[in-house]
């Protein structure tokens, strides 16, 4: 998928099935690794958010870990045309012979007529449930990048090589397909004007639950 305009409303997509208060969640656990904790913990094997900001490499033959966020802004600031700045979320030390392996690949940025475009590449992504989310988070990576560069938010291309509805989700798929047919015009809201207030109310909540669940050592899930 090619979205020339992301940030371009209506964002919301009345086909997902999360509310604000999930999306909310997600969005701060892609951005800022609210949730970081679960893996020290020993219930989650990895987060998106620890592959980008702490992803393990060898300097001067010692392990280190590597912030490529901040990789990704110092590079495209050294060089806005560079064709370098990328993110690696597949890590095949841990990855390789995993039960649960990232989704998320890499992803990469371009800065072409001060604006920044983003690549995505997912191994597999469940079409029906996880898309939206994934898309919408990973687009406020890019709009939170952009800024510290001072650009405008390029495309955002989306990439799947598997992309499916799991059989237990086919009565859900055939009523997206329903609704698209039947009434294409409605499918959507506005985030600025609809969700993001209801997404800003439901922080505290989400931090509450964070609190406890850091307190209680359990999983989210």
């Amino acid at each position: 998928m090619v979205i020339e305009n992301p940030l371009e409303e209506p964002m919301i997509s009345k086909l997902s099935f999360c509310d604000p208060m999930s999306l909310e969640q997600y969005r701060q656990e892609m951005l800022d690794g609210i949730l970081d904790f679960e893996v020290d913990y020993g219930n989650w094997s990895y987060t998106y958010h620890m592959r980008m900001v702490g992803y393990p490499i060898t300097i001067f033959n010692k392990p280190d870990y590597l912030n490529q966020i901040h990789f990704v802004i110092d590079e495209l600031r050294r060089n806005p045309y560079s064709r370098r700045a990328v993110i690696d979320i597949r890590n095949n030390d841990e990855d390789a012979y995993s039960n649960d392996p990232a989704c998320l690949q890499h992803i990469q940025f371009f800065i072409r007529n001060n604006k920044l475009h983003m690549k995505v590449l997912f191994r597999s992504n469940d079409a029906c449930k996880a898309t939206f989310m994934n898309a919408f988070a990973l687009i406020m990576l890019q709009q939170r990048v952009a800024n510290e560069l001072g650009v405008e938010v390029g495309s955002y291309t989306h990439r799947a090589n598997s992309f499916h509805c799991y059989e237990k989700d086919f009565k859900m798929l055939d009523g997206y397909v329903e609704r698209i047919k039947t009434d294409p015009d409605s499918l959507c809201y506005s985030y600025q004007d609809d969700w993001k207030e209801l997404m800003e109310e439901a922080q505290p909540a989400i931090n509450e639950k964070v609190d406890s669940l850091m307190a209680k050592d359990l999983p989210l899930y």
